[in-house]
């Protein structure tokens, strides 16, 4: 074992004659070397401790010669058993740090282009640090090694496998101001009640025994020069693999493939000229044991992540959120350690949403309204206008009983509560996030992260006009300037609201194939399908116009991915928080403007039967005598549940199916014995995260959040059903990270980007939507009215009071002919449907027709002029004074919730200012170090006995 170097740093070689030097610490000789161990190769597995003793049983093994047979048998086991070889280069003992895959294509000019481009990248990368080992089904394609028989199965794809040398790994750590340990963190644990709390077993926490407490140090930026004041337990730990492969990452994002043109660079363009197929580093060996998590532990950290987070069996479970940062980096952690605090934050709005729909439909036994509107005497006989003009008939009010019912359920005294309640959520789930966040960012070292630790974008350095002189660096930087930007954002902008324009008139054609469908089918003869065609309308309509939102939503992405890339932004913050903004707020026209529509819109200017509202010349909409809220909330249900029930889909059964279509050649190969399915193989068979990772998920959590929110009022079992898809999605995600897509590199992040201001503007859109639903959309207001100022404390002859009275002599005439029903058809109703010609009871009362119609609406009557009663105007004026004092009262506290919640806790403060103080003592010391050598080393040189002495 005594030739074994640490796993990832190979300039550790040995030399014969205790003549090694470690790259980058080439002062420090290795004097417990045996001589003539330089060929001997390790079994695969083990791998040789710092500081080894030469003594030991190991060394003494391996220092006694082998014959050729033995070590023949040796090579060969190595070879044929699986172990984690395939995590090492051939010489197991240089770790893969990254592989860049790629296809042979056909001989011919464009293939000598490709290698052309990818012999100049391969150079620059070796130039700059990295090493390289070619790996095909003919052999390894290396300056040190000759032909050998390869590894990869199949022989169609070439894995180029880079490995990082300690002294670049040095060299990026400190340019990329990774900041690393420098003492315990020795500030006291804040004690206070929720502390407290939070030390008492639950079943929700992770056992220790697996998932291990991240060791608390104060950190400080890294350099070379201070090495020695740094904590390092050894080379082998020192930097995680995620924060190796982020190293590699920068290198092949700036890497030029063109010396004559400068913005020929990085490997998202090889990739998308299809120079390269993938880029990626290596998960650290399988998902799955054969043996038990319990008896024989964890095989590596992608195996206890699939075990302790990723199993649909952990669904209860708190998550790992240092393992997973450790492993996918800060970004992706991030996202999941939001998901997760938003998943909890649910917690509490379901359980009350829930509450507020049981007592619904615990009181709707005692509710006067639907009673009487249910009720088959008055006013349940009431006979109502036609729904549609000409071809429909007259109804019964006591057929919209089930509507009556049903909003309800969701329309009654707990609704203004739970809406309150909801708005002030949303602002206390905001101001909660930002504190866990900043403890997050100082347990991770991510504050500072954007203001000084991001650079240009490479693209943005390329093709960026101008040159300037940056005013904190004092250095040249390339720019771009207000004036060159302008037209770029307004092509931009242009190009958004044409796609509003397009979501727009979507709209406009469901409203249209509503009003039609809604009339056709109130006009079919069948009495039964008739009576439903309000919520047969709103369910197809609903259905259709989900269809429409997915449809538009995959366009824009495509659309806002170019024009984000056309304003050439310098970092990549801006270019995420560019891109969006331009999402979500396409997202929120495409997946709220249907229920704007159902709640603010519709029924609202209907006229009456002697003047119908008109949309195209069509007649508009009108509500239920119950309300729209019914509608509403058939239309969120389905919009929101349905895309949810489709991106889980997507997200986890189609990778699946497309990761094991890719992989059954290596498997069929691996079986058959014709070679090893190594796991840079296994790994570019599975699906790619993309080139914008996150960003789907966030978006598909904003609108949750929008849906949760803006509308909760009409439906207060959204929070409950985003309750049950956020405990699936972690699971799901979780699972899809793990087993289903490559490992992505290690990116960082200090927050969620714009997320955060995008939820806070939704909290706050909320409280005012919120508060029209209740005055607009709902019955709350006009019941409360009559209740108070007609009814003496009573709802009884509410729905009399509601429904307005016409003269069926008075209906519109259209083209010469009344908008009523057909007489010779219709002539009237009996026990809640019309009655046609040759009916059981037409005969029985052929003579009796409808001489007045009820319609909805606060109307004089029943002959003209048919204007509004006092009573409107007094509603329309309570409501506008509900409004007023609703979003008055919550934003008032929205605003104390925010100024008494600190943003960041006491004890992170504490310790982000311990730690600049030891920062700051460290380079104090350092300097008072230095000027001690140069004082001393200037005396020794002014000293003539000490120069001749010296040399």
């Amino acid at each position: 074992m005594a030739g074994q170097a640490p796993i990832g740093f190979e300039g550790m070689e040995q030399n014969g004659g205790g003549d090694q030097q470690n790259v980058g610490f080439e002062g420090y000789e290795n004097q417990n070397k045996p001589v003539g161990t330089e060929n001997i190769e390790l079994a695969e597995g083990e791998h040789q401790p710092l500081n080894s003793d030469p003594d030991s049983a190991q060394e003494k093994e391996l220092i006694e010669p082998e014959d050729a047979e033995a070590q023949e048998a040796k090579r060969k086991k190595e070879t044929d058993e699986p172990s984690e070889n395939d995590l090492f280069m051939r010489d197991g003992r240089r770790r893969i740090d990254y592989v860049i895959a790629y296809q042979k294509g056909e001989e011919g000019e464009s293939e000598n282009k490709k290698n052309k481009k990818r012999k100049e990248f391969e150079k620059n990368l070796r130039e700059e640090g990295l090493e390289l080992e070619i790996e095909d089904a003919e052999g390894v394609s290396v300056e040190q090694q000759g032909e050998e028989e390869g590894n990869s199965a199949g022989g169609k794809t070439i894995f180029i496998k880079i490995h990082v040398p300690w002294d670049t790994m040095l060299r990026y750590a400190e340019e990329l101001k990774y900041k690393m340990p420098i003492q315990d963190n020795d500030i006291d644990e804040e004690v206070t009640l929720l502390s407290c709390l939070q030390k008492i077993p639950t079943p929700f926490e992770l056992s220790e025994e697996f998932i291990k407490p991240e060791p608390n140090y104060f950190t400080a930026a890294f350099t070379r020069e201070r090495i020695s004041d740094f904590i390092m337990e050894s080379e082998e730990t020192f930097f995680t693999h995620a924060e190796r492969s982020r190293v590699v990452h920068e290198i092949l994002e700036v890497c030029r493939y063109d010396p004559d043109n400068k913005t020929k660079f990085g490997i998202e363009h090889m990739i998308a000229n299809k120079c390269y197929a993938a880029s990626y580093p290596l998960h650290e060996g399988p998902h799955k044991s054969e043996h038990s998590l319990l008896t024989h532990g964890p095989l590596n950290d992608r195996h206890l992540l699939y075990e302790e987070w990723a199993r649909p069996g952990r669904w209860y479970k708190k998550q790992p959120l240092d393992a997973i940062r450790r492993y996918y980096g800060e970004k992706i952690g991030l996202y999941f350690a939001w998901l997760g605090f938003y998943t909890e934050a649910l917690t509490w709005a379901a359980l009350v949403g829930f509450i507020v729909f049981l007592y619904g439909c615990f009181t709707v036994a005692f509710d006067a309204v639907s009673d009487d509107l249910c009720n088959a005497g008055n006013p349940g006989n009431f006979t109502m206008c036609p729904q549609c003009s000409g071809r429909c008939p007259y109804w019964l009010l006591s057929s919209s009983c089930f509507y009556a019912k049903l909003t309800y359920l969701f329309d009654n005294g707990a609704t203004v509560f739970f809406a309150a309640f909801m708005s002030l959520w949303a602002t206390t789930f905001c101001e909660f996030w930002k504190r866990r966040q900043n403890e997050i960012d100082y347990d991770w070292d991510l504050f500072g992260f954007e203001d000084q630790e991001e650079n240009c974008r490479p693209q943005f350095e390329a093709k960026a006009p101008d040159k300037r002189i940056n005013p904190v660096t004092k250095l040249p930087e390339a720019y771009m300037g207000l004036m060159k930007r302008f037209p770029r954002i307004t092509a931009a902008i242009l190009s958004i609201t044409f796609m509003i324009c397009l979501v727009l008139a979507s709209v406009m054609g469901i409203i249209v194939y509503r009003i039609a469908v809604r009339a056709a089918i109130a006009a079919v003869s069948d009495n039964f399908i008739s009576s439903q065609a309000s919520i047969i309308t709103s369910c197809t309509a609903s259905g259709i116009s989900l269809i429409i939102i997915m449809s538009l939503q995959i366009l824009y992405d495509k659309i806002a991915t170019f024009l984000t890339d056309f304003e050439l932004h310098r970092t990549e913050t801006d270019y995420e928080d560019s891109y969006t903004f331009k999402m979500y707020f396409f997202a929120f026209v495409n997946y709220y403007s249907s229920s704007f529509y159902i709640a603010f819109f519709k029924g609202k200017l209907p006229g009456n039967p002697s003047d119908y509202g008109k949309i195209l010349g069509l007649r508009q909409e009108e509500c239920d005598p119950a309300g729209c809220l019914q509608e509403l909330f058939i239309n969120i249900a389905i919009v929101m549940c349905g895309k949810q029930f489709f991106n889980n889909f997507m997200e986890i059964f189609v990778p699946i199916a497309l990761n094991f279509w890719r992989s059954r050649g290596g498997r069929a190969e691996e079986k058959e014995g014709k070679g090893r399915y190594e796991q840079w193989e296994k790994d570019f068979d599975l699906s790619d995260l993309g080139p914008r990772g996150l960003f789907k998920e966030y978006l598909e959590m904003a609108v949750q959040f929008g849906f949760t929110t803006i509308f909760v009022a009409a439906f207060p079992l959204a929070p409950f059903f985003a309750l049950v898809n956020n405990l699936m999605e972690i699971r799901l995600d979780a699972f899809k990270f793990v087993t289903q897509l490559r490992r992505p590199y290690a990116a960082r992040a200090q927050d969620i980007g714009a997320w955060y201001a995008i939820l806070l503007g939704v909290g706050n859109l909320a409280v005012l939507t919120n508060a029209c639903v209740i005055a607009f959309t709902s019955e709350f207001i006009p019941r409360e009215v009559y209740k108070y100022a007609v009814g003496e404390g009573s709802l009884s002859g509410y729905i009399d009071y509601s429904l307005a009275r016409f003269n069926t002599s008075n209906f519109e005439m259209i083209d010469g002919e009344t908008s009523g029903p057909n007489p010779d058809k219709y002539s009237f109703v009996y026990d809640g449907y019309p009655v046609e010609a040759g009916d059981e009871y037409y005969d029985m009362y052929a003579n009796e027709t409808v001489s007045e119609c009820r319609y909805r609406g606060y109307y004089n009557g029943p002959n003209p002029p048919y204007d509004h009663t006092i009573d409107h105007w007094k509603i329309l004026a309570m409501k506008l004074v509900f409004v007023l004092l609703y979003e008055h009262l919550i934003f008032a506290c929205k605003f104390a919730i925010d100024y008494f919640i600190p943003d960041m806790p006491e004890h992170v403060r504490n310790a982000i200012k311990r730690e600049n103080y030891l920062a700051q003592k460290a380079l104090h010391d350092f300097s008072i170090q230095q000027a001690a050598e140069k004082k001393k080393a200037k005396r020794k040189g002014n000293d003539p006995g000490a120069a001749e002495a010296a040399r």
